[in-house]
């Protein structure tokens, strides 16, 4: 069995990789696809502990499907935002952001 380390390290990565991703990015679809990414390494991490406790396999699913539901909500709002500040502005810069204020 792989020890629970290297799997909490791939998250970790992964989580990383997504947090410099939003930091470094302007274009909002690479954020909302760095965004994704770090949700994914919170799934790893939540599976990995799931099946390491001494409750026994299969809680950390369970949380799964709720961090996928936010995921997919997120995936919505985002493009929703990325669809109106393209229609505004014609570019998908995440500095331009401030002038969808209501």
């Amino acid at each position: 069995m792989t020890p629970l380390q290297y799997y909490l390290a791939l998250a970790a990565a992964l989580f990383a990789v997504g947090a410099w991703g939003v930091v470094a990015r302007r274009n909002i679809i690479l954020v909302v696809m760095c965004l994704e990414l770090m949700l994914n390494a919170v799934n790893i991490a939540l599976v990995a502990f799931s099946n390491y406790s001494a409750i026994g396999p299969g809680r950390g699913e369970v949380f799964v499907f709720i961090v996928l539901a936010v995921a997919a909500a997120e995936v919505a709002v985002g493009l929703a935002i990325g669809i109106a500040m393209y229609r505004l502005r014609e570019r998908l810069d995440v500095d331009e952001l401030d002038d969808l204020k209501g």
